[in-house]
């Protein structure tokens, strides 16, 4: 895709973004996303057609052990994360918000094992609390307003079971200021708070990707202790 098409994309998502937030509806926007894509993948500007980078970068460094252990990914997209986890042994569950996300989902993967559902992430039932050994989001926080920030780590945060991991994949800000979004990048004092749900800070790991010059992103590592 040329710098110009990238950039009306990336103009297209902001202005979808900003007219659902005028209606009240802060996470509508996703699935108009996946609608107006049609089933090309270069109209989605998060699908990579294939496991996120960080994340392999990550199993290929730490290796989890997945014999009889769970795992969720938050916010799946076209499922290639939730797919590299079910190849490694983990028992996976994937949810997205768009119905349009979660069936492309089976399309893709038709004899998948994982367990793809479309859910809210602020309205997933109780049974899922604290029911994971590995949970993975990446930059579902970010998508979504500062207004709904606190929640949105509650939430993710009250999967992690017991010794179990998580890992987030998000744009930093050094700044406690509300920047300019979508995205909105998360602050010191915002990932302050999931050490305050009880979620151990391990690993911390800085990148700055070659096309985003200035723009800084980190993958963390908690555990529940």
């Amino acid at each position: 895709m040329s710098e110009n098409n990238l950039e009306a994309l990336r103009n297209k998502i902001v202005s979808l973004a900003t007219e659902s937030l005028k209606n009240n509806d802060a996470t509508g926007w996703f699935e108009t996303v996946y609608t107006d894509a049609e089933g090309d993948t270069s109209q989605v500007p998060w699908a990579r057609s294939q496991p996120h980078p960080y994340l392999q970068d990550w199993l290929g460094k730490y290796p989890p052990k997945t014999d009889g252990k769970t795992a969720i990914v938050i916010g799946c997209g076209l499922g290639d994360d939730a797919e590299a986890l079910a190849k490694l042994g983990f028992k996976v569950t994937a949810f997205d918000i768009s119905p349009t996300a979660i069936s492309w989902c089976h399309q893709r993967f038709p004899d998948s094992e994982v367990n793809y559902f479309v859910g809210d992430l602020f309205n997933l039932d109780s049974s899922l609390q604290h029911s994971f050994d590995f949970v993975f989001e990446c930059r579902t926080i970010q998508a979504l307003p500062l207004n709904m920030r606190s929640d949105s780590i509650q939430a993710i945060s009250s999967l992690v079971a017991e010794n179990g991991t998580l890992i987030v994949i998000t744009r930093y800000r050094d700044s406690e200021n509300e920047p300019d979004g979508p995205p909105w990048p998360l602050s010191e004092g915002e990932l302050s708070q999931f050490k305050q749900l009880g979620l151990e800070e391990i690993r911390r790991d800085r990148f700055i990707e070659e096309d985003k010059p200035g723009v800084v992103q980190f993958r963390l590592q908690y555990q529940r202790l």
